[in-house]
């Protein structure tokens, strides 16, 4: 889900940049006041393991990605604001430094894997906890997270050839209407929302007593 640059038009991402920035501005004061200083080397540590594993990407037809994520674990042991912090980080490093996602579609991706994975994991969790046994409710918090943010990258992308053609009609941006795009990019993350769900189930049962 590295979107790369030229796909998002600047009526899309500048607003969305102007959002993107207010709310880590929000998520970095929130950080500052209610992150314990024992917690600092676990998340750290989280978020150098996701930086790697998110950058070990598939690439899918149309020019986009599949990849693991780790949002959902950092939400559910230190907040959904802190994983937003922390993941739009990691991939913010990868577009700059290794060009994995474009400069101009990072605020798509941030808003939509790190801020709409975070909170769509905090509040599976918090729906489904005292419903069913933790496991499935952790598993479920990794797994909706994960197809949350397919489905946002692919409804921005897949919006673009009917808002944006030049005077014969042809795309601009993406070429790819909401038929191919939306299919393509959930049913491979179905199978990284299953192996997300374990690495939440993984990560927070081993760690949430130390934090």
């Amino acid at each position: 889900m590295h979107v790369p640059d030229g796909f998002i038009a600047p009526h899309v991402y500048i607003p969305a940049y102007l959002i993107d920035i207010g709310l880590l501005f929000y998520s970095f004061d929130r950080f500052k006041r209610s992150l314990a200083e024992g917690a600092v080397p676990y998340l750290a540590s989280l978020s150098a393991l996701y930086f790697i594993l998110m950058s070990i990407t598939l690439p899918l037809p149309g020019g986009t990605s599949v990849h693991a994520f780790g949002v959902a674990s950092i939400s559910l042991l230190f907040g959904p604001w802190t994983a937003f912090l922390s993941i739009s980080l990691i991939l913010f490093l990868q577009a700059t430094i290794f060009g994995q996602g474009g400069i101009t579609s990072f605020p798509i991706n941030s808003l939509s894997v790190a801020f709409l994975g975070s909170f769509c994991a905090h509040y599976t969790h918090i729906i489904t906890k005292s419903l069913l046994r933790d496991d499935i409710s952790l598993f479920l918090s990794g797994f909706s997270s994960t197809l949350i943010s397919a489905l946002a990258v692919a409804l921005v992308l897949g919006v673009h050839p009917y808002l944006f053609k030049d005077t014969f009609g042809k795309p601009l941006y993406f070429p790819f209407g909401f038929g191919i795009v939306i299919p393509a990019l959930l049913l491979p993350h179905i199978l990284v929302g299953i192996g997300e769900g374990m690495l939440t189930l993984i990560v927070v049962k081993a760690l949430r007593n130390k934090l």
